[in-house]
């Protein structure tokens, strides 16, 4: 078991940046590959991007590719999302989600994929 814990949203205005965090407890941090989804209210969860095990490797939506940038310090088992040029459509609720021995890496953007989720964090952008 893992538990997840995010932080960091807020209302921001369009251009601007905000850095999300999501703090993990319980079983070895290094064993999971974590991942960023996002929901808007009535529509499918979304992944926004995603990081392996060791952090060698990231992946990214296209939407967002170039603007965020996902990291994470195994050492203080947190995973931080880096949100730059923020859009109005990046609104939504952002959820950091992990998935146990993951040894391929490959991008895991399923929500299917990922057996443990946190909370959710509101990340509102003004136009």
């Amino acid at each position: 078991q893992v538990q997840l814990v995010e932080s960091g949203g807020g209302l921001v205005q369009a251009g601007g940046s905000l850095r999300l965090s999501c703090a993990a407890s319980g079983r070895a941090f290094s064993r999971f590959a974590m991942a960023w989804f996002r929901q808007v209210q009535g529509k499918e969860r979304e992944a926004v991007t995603a990081i392996n095990m060791s952090g060698s490797r990231t992946y990214y939506a296209a939407s967002v590719k170039g603007r965020f940038t996902i990291s994470r310090d195994n050492a203080q088992n947190r995973i931080y999302l880096q949100m730059n040029s923020l859009k109005p459509e990046d609104t939504a609720e952002y959820y950091c989600a992990a998935t146990e021995g993951r040894y391929i890496d490959i991008w895991y953007n399923l929500r299917s994929d990922y057996a443990y989720w946190g909370q959710g964090t509101q990340v509102t952008v003004s136009s």
